[in-house]
């Protein structure tokens, strides 16, 4: 351990001293609640639980075990035992002053719950759920029945109310059933194993344990607010349940969306999305609590529809998540830690049905999901993979306890016992599961699809999230929307029509086809046969009412990651764009892609399918225009020629080309793969004695193709620039050409023609 890691621990004594002190002197003035205290009190949470979550974290534990042992050490279980004047200074007993960090923490499990549902991938759940819901239930249902048998036989003296010993065995079913989706999702992450198949069907049990164990929750909490087994309000509260889930991922997941881009598209305040956020996790909270189950589902479920978003933009995504891990999550653990008094387990009794609970819910949990993966299919290596991943009870466990002690189901002692055992679940978690994956050998299948996703994750395509497309009237715009369509339509992504040509009233007079701009994006979309969700593009059209370039600037301000551009007229004289062209690419950073209709195109904007020409240099760039030439060659059930063009000022072309082969023929044969990776049949080309240009042009004319497309550098120059290739094609192609640059202009030494 660095010792420049322990410097800040040391100073957590000197912290407790002032602390005591200044406690002290202004509890001696006033009787009342403290705001001074309530500070003191989030500091000291804050500054040990993110110190000792950093300790755990370096040594291979999840953060939110030190955030709980940062509570303990500042609570009875340690503070209370050496210095019980500093520990009752500092945290009185007193109902005003618990109920100022209470509030926090009450809105913190909130906020919890919301983070756990972003980070829920149901995507990854229809992905592998026949196995994962097989193995979930089998997964509960042993757990369970273990929880709710050591109910029913614990003592009278650890049940608040022994009357109600139906619903604290039912609690205590629920609590040893659930795993924690965080920390299992935290150290499949860690050990790289998120993608592998095993990986992800126990990310996808944890998500489906999480989301069933939310909602016995919601419902036993319905029971116990009625004090008795009213099978009116249990009716009551299951059906309000259904209802509520039925609704959100129906009418609510679109309406989340189009809430959270109407934020980030017509608010200019700081930060409208994640107020938006907050808002909507505080009123589907409410929504829950009205139909009689616990807030923390409808936080919940909120979660899981932001985390859908379409344009829930990464820096949004992380600003929430910092708020929540570096401010919530330590209060609300810390303040778990410091309800849980560690000393009543002096008690011989207690400490030994301490340890009869952590094995009752260890092997229960563990034998559940082994002998659910065995019937859903799995090999005794990944099922016990499987089971020691499910095993780990983590801050699941402890929002579960907190939410039982606060209605009245657990008592002190047994919320204590509880905590011990997500803690002592948690800690063994790590090291079981890191050996158990440790030995699960790849099999071929498995292999490619984690090549094929990691090649995804790298390339342009595949991680756009929201185009935006600029047009006119003219033919070249219905063009422009019939690719931007089809690029959108691969993936279901919003995009955003920018009309920069005449005004509202006079757009459709001007136009032969009779269709709008949004109609023609939206039927392109739909003519992608290759995509099971075609059709599903959310197109939102906006009209320019201020000058060109301000409109422009006014967009991109709001996260968009492509520009398509489609206008009337490109070309200028003297090699020179037209000045529209160049107003919007001086006002939009990110890439563009600008297309040119010509040849069939002018009389068939709205083409059956496309016959692609892609040149390929092995650089970045040309990578980019093969990546899209793919795209839109799969999603029009098009063909696609490739052809090499290198040139001496392709530096280090090589690099990344398949080992073994020639410069041209490894990187025709990596364009080959990317085309096979999306089933498209391509036709390879060779032209190394003609310049880039001639080879291009000549291959025009030659072929059959209908459309060109050229991943291109952006120039620095007084004016836009593509290079002397990019020129020359636009200007004596036959057909259409389409040009994808990358997001920043280069100096004219480094660009790649």
């Amino acid at each position: 351990m660095q010792w420049s890691l322990l410097r800040p621990v040391g100073l957590v004594p000197a912290a407790l001293v002032l602390t005591t002190l200044a406690a002290s002197a202004e509890a001696g003035k006033s009787a009342g609640p403290s705001e001074f205290l309530l500070v003191a009190q989030i500091v000291l949470l804050i500054a040990v639980g993110r110190g000792l979550g950093e300790i755990m974290q370096r040594i291979g534990q999840p953060s939110v075990i030190g955030e709980l042992l940062a509570g303990i050490l500042l609570g009875p279980s340690l503070l209370g035992w050496l210095w019980p004047e500093a520990q009752h200074a500092i945290f009185p007993k007193t109902p005003e002053q618990k109920a100022m960090i209470d509030g926090i923490a009450q809105f913190g499990i909130l906020l919890l719950l919301l983070l756990t549902g972003m980070e829920t991938d149901l995507k990854l759940v229809r992905k592998v759920g026949k196995a994962a819901i097989a193995i979930s239930i089998a997964g509960i249902l042993v757990p369970f029945a273990c929880g709710f048998v050591l109910g029913e036989f614990l003592p009278d003296a650890l049940l608040p109310n022994p009357q109600q010993r139906l619903v604290a065995s039912l609690f205590m079913g629920t609590a040893l059933s659930i795993s924690s989706v965080k920390i299992v999702a935290v150290v499949v992450r860690e050990m790289n194993f998120m993608r592998r198949d095993v990986g992800q069907i126990i990310v996808a049990t944890a998500v489906i344990d999480d989301t069933i164990g939310w909602i016995i929750i919601a419902v036993i909490f319905s029971l116990a607010s009625h004090n008795t087994l009213d099978l009116g309000s249990v009716a009551k509260a299951v059906l309000g349940t259904a209802v509520f889930l039925a609704v959100s991922f129906t009418i609510g997941r679109r309406l989340v969306f189009q809430l959270i881009r109407w934020a980030n598209d017509n608010l200019v305040s700081s930060a409208p999305v994640i107020t938006v956020i907050l808002l909507l996790m505080g009123t589907m909270a409410l929504i829950t609590h009205l139909i009689g189950v616990h807030t923390v589902l409808g936080a919940f479920v909120a979660g899981i529809l932001v985390g859908e978003s379409p344009i829930l933009t990464r820096q949004i995504d992380e600003r929430l998540r910092g708020l929540i891990s570096s401010f919530f999550m330590p209060v609300f653990f810390g303040l778990a830690g410091l309800a849980a008094d560690l000393s009543v387990l002096r008690d011989p009794n207690l400490l030994l049905l301490t340890g009869l609970l952590v094995v009752i819910a260890s092997v229960g949990k563990f034998g559940g999901a082994f002998v659910g993966g065995t019937v859903g299919g799995l090999n005794t290596r990944e099922s016990l993979a499987l089971a020691s991943g499910m095993n780990a009870r983590g801050s699941t466990e402890v929002i579960i306890a907190t939410i039982g002690l606060s209605i009245g189901v657990l008592s002190q002692n047994l919320f204590t016992m509880i905590v011990t055992m997500a803690i002592v679940t948690t800690m063994a978690m790590p090291p079981m599961l890191r050996a158990a994956l440790a030995r699960l050998p790849m099999n071929k299948a498995e292999e490619e699809r984690l090549e094929r996703e990691e090649f995804e994750k790298r390339g342009f395509v595949a991680n756009l999230e929201r185009p935006l497309l600029a047009v006119d009237e003219s033919f070249n715009a219905t063009f422009a929307a019939h690719v931007a369509g089809l690029i959108a339509g691969m993936r279901g992504l919003p995009i955003t029509v920018l009309h920069v040509g005449k005004r509202a009233t006079e757009q459709e007079s001007g136009r032969d086809e009779g269709e709008s701009h949004e109609a023609v994006v939206k039927r392109a979309a739909e003519t992608v046969a290759s995509d099971p969700e075609a059709g599903n593009v959310d197109v939102t059209t906006r009209v320019r009412r201020s000058d060109l370039g301000e409109a422009v600037g006014d967009e991109a301000k709001k996260g968009f990651d492509l520009l398509v551009v489609g206008i009337d007229k490109v070309i200028a004289t003297k090699d020179r764009f037209d000045r529209k062209i160049e107003d919007i690419a001086a006002e939009f950073e990110g890439p563009l892609a600008i297309v040119v209709a010509k040849g069939r195109h002018l009389k068939q904007p709205v083409p059956d399918g496309l016959k692609i020409l892609v040149p390929v240099s092995g650089s970045a760039v040309s990578k980019r225009g093969a990546e899209v030439a793919v795209a839109l060659a799969q999603a029009g059930s098009g063909s696609l020629r490739v052809i090499y063009v290198a040139t001496t000022r392709d530096k280090g072309a090589q690099r990344g080309v398949s080992r073994g082969l020639s410069q041209e023929t490894g990187i025709l044969k990596d364009a080959s793969d990317l085309a096979a990776r999306y089933d498209v049949d391509i036709i390879t080309t060779l032209r190394v004695n003609r310049s880039p240009e001639a080879a291009i042009l000549r291959e025009i004319d030659t072929t059959d193709v209908d459309l060109v497309v050229i991943g291109v550098d952006r120039i620095q120059a007084d004016h836009l620039s593509f290079g002397g290739v990019a020129d020359a094609v636009l200007r004596q192609s036959k057909v259409s050409v389409l040009l994808v640059s990358n997001g920043e202009a280069r100096p004219a030494s480094a660009a790649k023609a």
